[in-house]
């Protein structure tokens, strides 16, 4: 029943949307992790109860993609080329990856960051949105979610700018050993932004395959 549904869904065009969906509940899972790490950066939630639900929300982001594999194999139309869908999806699980080692190594160096590490993961969830609005209208609107697509790897440019600053920023006055643990954290957190680009530029290849 299972299967003749799926070939039915296939049939009536509504495959690749089933597909896309699922894409798009890892990205929201990711969204999740950007507000904890925002949440344990300013001192909302203590680190340590932070490393706990993040490692929940990590653990829903890993379900999302464990369904994109079996939807894969078992679909027979997808809206981009599957070994671009499965790069977007890598690329999504590593940014939530990198967010979830910032939020335990903030518990496992005792350490918090500033201003800049919020401007940062703001910088970063806007990206994730985009990429968000791209996979919404990968079907329907293409040229609308080129430019998202677009918009998103240039968030992921204003990461590195903002972790510049915040290292310039951070290394000025004396190098104590807490300052490095915050220059470890920072640099994770740059690490997420390039992780952002893998996503935006995987989605740009596979537009670009789909319009030839």
């Amino acid at each position: 029943m299972i299967r003749l549904r799926r070939v039915l869904d296939d049939l009536a065009g509504r495959a690749p949307k089933r597909v896309l969906a699922i894409v798009l509940a890892q990205i929201d899972a990711a969204l999740e992790g950007v507000a904890l790490a925002v949440m344990v950066t300013i001192g909302e939630i203590e680190p340590p109860l932070a490393r706990l639900r993040i490692a929940e929300i990590e653990h829903d982001g890993d379900a999302h993609r464990g369904r994109l594999v079996a939807e894969l194999a078992a679909t027979l139309a997808t809206p981009i080329d599957r070994e671009d869908l499965f790069r977007l999806s890598r690329s999504v699980d590593d940014v939530l990856d990198h967010l979830r080692d910032y939020v335990r190594e903030t518990d496992l160096y005792g350490v918090r960051l500033d201003h800049h590490a919020v401007a940062i993961l703001e910088q970063v969830a806007i990206g994730l949105r985009d990429l968000r609005r791209a996979l919404d209208r990968l079907v329907d609107r293409p040229v609308e979610a080129a430019e998202a697509a677009l918009a998103a790897h240039k968030r992921s440019g204003r990461v590195r700018h903002l972790y510049a600053q915040g290292l310039a920023e951070l290394l000025s006055g004396e190098v104590t050993g807490p300052v490095l643990k915050q220059r470890e954290l920072l640099r994770r957190l740059d690490v997420v932004g390039l992780r952002l680009a893998e996503c935006a530029d995987a989605l740009a290849d596979a537009m670009l395959k789909r319009s030839l």
